[in-house]
């Protein structure tokens, strides 16, 4: 392997990690990284197999997450490490619920809240998520050059799942900051310490609204997912969910929610700058918006890859692993394979079976959230069309950067100058 692709998580490949991903399939489909002590998996057939294999690939990876947790806190000054175990040891733990567990413990938490994201629910919500889509288009309007990510790409997606979970409005400036925070938190990138503290204390913070909201609703129920959490009972348990517990699946959606949103709707954005033929193409057109949606998500997946625990000895595309080591699964680089996607690098709005890409995952822990997100994206860019023309990047500011993360992908900002469609 070259330094290329064995540096794949170094800050430049963190940014822009596609030709290394691209050497890694073609090279080393698994190749292992000594210095994490990780398996990479980067090839769309392999990533397809190994979350199939859910006896052999567990998703019980609490570990690595707590090893990174583990690594922010010693760089940490001994002051700012006791400031940390103060914030700490006032927080609810945490157990693990959907995201990192298996079968049949993941499906006890998860049919919790699937009702909330079926077809009929999601299209229920059509009319408030359009409400909220077009009252952050009207505050375009009001000009004709915007940061993106702050104008709409963050606004509409954290408006949308606070109304979803039921945050009420007087807690909604806070809670915007907080979730904002929590979702950085898993880009597992190099902070300045006393933004890492900043981060703990806002976790706290939220914590005791979530559980002031938790109390309320289980004393005055309301349509909201919070009350549905509230309320719940384990059957196998026959108990109410602990306040751990329903923290735990509430913080999974606050990513899930409206990181993975933003980031998509701003690599769409930049997508229409950088091909202003796609902007005509999708135009009044639902079904070429759909597929739109469907390469963005495919070319810049907002989450890059998560982990798999290896449950006993076993092989993957001929390559031997041992029971305890930790995989890397790059969604980023398999929806990019292309053994499975010609021309993989480029938008193509009349692509057949675009919904093959593995941006949302697949399998049992396929993101439960994803018909949400789809509608969002969805009536999103068709509106933004419908309302706009000529999406152009700010000459002034320069071409956007990813953030360098090592779990998921966004642009911090992304400066557009548009007209307004007559």
């Amino acid at each position: 392997m070259s330094e290329l692709s064995t540096q794949l998580f170094s800050p430049e490949n963190l940014i822009d990690p596609y030709p290394a991903y691209k050497k890694l399939r073609d090279e080393a489909p698994v190749h292992f990284m000594p210095e994490m002590n990780l398996h990479v998996v980067t090839r769309y057939d392999l990533l397809r197999e190994a979350i199939k294999r859910t006896d052999d690939f567990s998703s019980k990876y609490d570990q690595f997450l707590g090893g990174a947790q583990q690594m922010m806190f010693m760089t940490l000054s001994e002051e700012q490490q006791a400031e940390a175990m103060a914030i700490n040891e006032q927080m609810v733990e945490i157990p693990p619920t959907m995201l990192t567990l298996d079968e049949p413990e993941h499906t006890q938490y998860r049919s919790l809240v699937s009702k909330l994201f079926t077809a009929s629910q999601v299209k229920k919500s059509e009319d408030s998520v359009r409400a909220v889509i077009n009252k952050n288009i009207t505050a375009m309007k009001g000009t004709t050059a915007a940061d993106f990510m702050g104008l709409f790409a963050g606004p509409v997606p954290l408006e949308i799942i606070s109304d979803r979970l039921g945050i009420p409005d007087e807690d909604r400036v806070f809670f915007y900051e907080a979730a904002t925070a929590a979702a950085a938190g898993l880009k597992m990138a190099p902070v300045p310490p006393e933004v890492l503290i900043h981060r703990m204390q806002l976790g706290l913070d939220l914590q005791r609204l979530l559980i002031k909201l938790i109390e309320a609703r289980r004393a005055e129920p309301r349509e909201d997912m919070i009350t549905i959490l509230a309320n719940s009972k384990l059957e196998v348990v026959d108990r109410q969910l602990t306040h751990g517990e329903i923290l735990s699946v509430l913080n999974q959606f606050l990513v899930a929610g409206h990181e993975t949103t933003t980031s998509t709707f701003g690599w769409g954005m930049l997508a229409l700058c950088d091909n202003p033929a796609i902007q005509e193409q999708i135009r009044g057109d639902q079904k070429r918006v759909k597929t739109f949606i469907e390469e963005v998500l495919r070319i810049e997946a907002p989450v890059q890859g998560l982990p798999r625990l290896v449950a006993r000895d076993t092989e993957l595309g001929g390559y031997p692993l041992k029971k305890g080591d930790m995989m890397m699964l790059r969604y980023g680089a398999a929806n990019r394979d292309e053994r499975q996607f010609a021309n993989p690098d480029f938008v193509n709005v009349d692509r057949e079976k675009a919904g093959m890409q593995m941006a949302f995952g697949s399998g049992v822990h396929h993101c439960i959230g994803a018909p949400l997100a789809r509608q969002e994206l969805n009536i999103g860019f068709y509106e933004l069309v419908e309302h706009f023309t000529d999406f152009q990047l700010d000459p002034s500011k320069g071409r956007p950067v990813a953030d360098p993360s090592f779990i998921l992908r966004g642009l911090p900002q992304l400066h557009v100058n548009y007209k307004q469609r007559a």
